[in-house]
């Protein structure tokens, strides 16, 4: 993956996922992804990124504009919001962190 322009979705995950502790990224075709003790727990590819979240937090997070269930799985939501404003910033922020932890907690 080239380097992501600096106002997009996907350098906002790659600067978040570079703060977080014993996550290793890999490169993928169109993309990147982050994984924990082996669990992949997000990607990010053009303006879309996907987070593997918890049921209750995927169905929550369902009900925000810009998301859709993400065919990698149940427990996966793809966000790509039709602008990227502090609060989608915040959300795939927090949806980032919150798939760490939960990989972190399984691996």
């Amino acid at each position: 993956m080239s380097e992501p322009e600096a106002n997009s979705l996907a350098a906002v995950v790659e600067s978040a996922a570079a703060e977080l502790e014993a996550t290793e990224r890999r490169t993928i075709a169109d993309g990147a992804e982050w994984s924990i003790g082996g669990i992949t727990f997000a990607a990010v590819a053009s303006e879309r990124a996907e987070f593997r979240l918890a049921r209750p937090v995927v169905e929550a997070a369902l009900r925000t504009p810009g998301t859709a269930r993400s065919g990698r799985g149940a427990d996966w939501v793809a966000f790509q919001p039709p602008e990227l404003d502090q609060h989608a910033i915040d959300r795939a922020t927090a949806w980032l962190a919150s798939a760490w932890r939960r990989a972190d907690g399984e691996s």
